[in-house]
């Protein structure tokens, strides 16, 4: 059966060339388009269509409001599209917040010139989107209310404060985060692991695609001021958006997080970003590198180049996490790193946006303990503190 989709943006030229783009593919239906947010709420109600491909920036309402609204009333993937700029990166992560699943740049430059690329990636995105778990809501300070919290989620937020030293005042306590997707859905989950050993980890590091954004910041929102270990981040992001998403981040939580700097030293406490279009690696005296992006990979940044450095220079003393994300980037390097002696664990399927990469890990049987995202940060906690 063909995906169906609802094309939303201001702009006819890039209504009829979304919608042209999707049409090629046999197995996509464009059912629907919308010049408006309003518009865009209406359609959705209308054609419950399986994925909205959403502008932010439109006339009579924008695509935030419209995606708040959408979940709200009929939950359904969107896939935003925005400009590669500080302010583009902002209004995404907001878009992510309010229940956006993914993005995409607005690029009319490549739509000319790459016709083939274009078409190929946002298939792709289309697809894989339609795929993913629907149980939505945002993390963020702004979006609509949302049901109370599970006794288990309030539990762990309880006393995940209760853990945060009274000396932590000297950081803004985190505005209030909403429970994740797996909140809301049936309580039949798959079983999950007991609770971690503690452990004095050199480093732990966080590798995550689709759905990461808003997974890391409920993951990090949970961590204490006084977290004694350092923390890497590798989130498949472009350049443009790392590091307005490290401020993001840095706003939110109790621990400090920056987009990484060569030469930048990991210090507990300090969660480093790897800067969008590069590589990240760090070495046995705590530096961390910042390399080009080789063209030969697909990711730039890459889980597994990350996760390589981290299994040569600290043996069994990483503690690494692969959060939802599509493909099976980070499986060769958590391979590396069990090897090595590190304890690996991967996010549960029901909590993903898109169960790919921490699938990957499962099925190569390399995962340590699965927990649900509502979990990690509190088994963080207990296993470093």
């Amino acid at each position: 059966m063909a995906v169906k989709v609802l094309v939303v943006d201001d702009s006819g030229f890039f209504r009829r060339r979304v919608s042209e783009i999707l049409s090629s593919d046999t197995t996509i239906q464009v059912v629907g388009t919308a010049s408006n947010g309003k518009e865009a709420i209406e359609q959705a109600l209308a054609l419950k269509p399986d994925v909205i491909t959403m502008d932010y920036e439109m006339p009579m309402m924008d695509g935030i409001t419209a995606v708040r609204h959408i979940m709200q009333r009929c939950p359904t993937p969107v896939l935003m599209f925005s400009s590669l700029t500080h302010e583009g990166a902002r209004v995404t992560l907001d878009a992510l917040d309010a229940g956006a699943v993914d993005f995409l740049p607005k690029n009319f430059e490549d739509i000319s010139r790459n016709p083939d690329k274009v078409k190929q990636m946002l298939c792709e995105k289309v697809h894989s989107i339609s795929r993913s778990n629907r149980r939505f809501g945002g993390f963020g300070s702004t979006p609509a209310p949302a049901p109370a919290p599970t006794p288990a989620s309030a539990s762990a937020t309880s006393s995940l404060r209760s853990a945060a030293p009274a000396t932590a005042s000297a950081r803004p306590a985190p505005a209030p985060v909403r429970p994740s997707p797996a909140a809301h859905a049936p309580a039949h989950h798959a079983p999950t692991s007991p609770a971690p050993k503690r452990k004095a980890y050199k480093l732990v590091a966080i590798g995550t695609s689709t759905g990461g954004p808003v997974a890391l910041q409920r993951v990090l929102t949970q961590l204490p001021a006084n977290f004694p270990a350092p923390i890497v981040l590798i989130q498949h992001m472009p350049a443009a958006f790392t590091k307005a998403f490290a401020e993001r981040l840095d706003k939110l939580c109790r621990i400090s997080v920056k987009e990484a700097e060569d030469g930048d030293i990991l210090r507990p406490g300090l969660a480093l970003l790897a800067p969008g279009g590069k590589q990240m690696m760090v070495d046995g005296r705590g530096a961390v590198k910042i390399l080009p992006g080789d063209e030969r990979l697909n990711y730039k940044p890459c889980v597994d180049i990350t996760f390589g450095s981290a299994a040569k220079s600290y043996g069994d003393k990483v503690l690494a996490v692969v959060l939802t994300g599509m493909g099976a980037d980070g499986r060769e390097g958590a391979r590396l790193l069990k090897q090595g002696g590190s304890q690996i664990w991967a996010q549960d399927e029901a909590s993903c946006v898109i169960y790919g990469m921490p699938m990957a890990i499962v099925k190569a049987d390399l995962a340590d303990a699965v927990y649900s995202l509502d979990d990690i940060g509190r088994h963080l906690v207990e296993a470093c503190l």
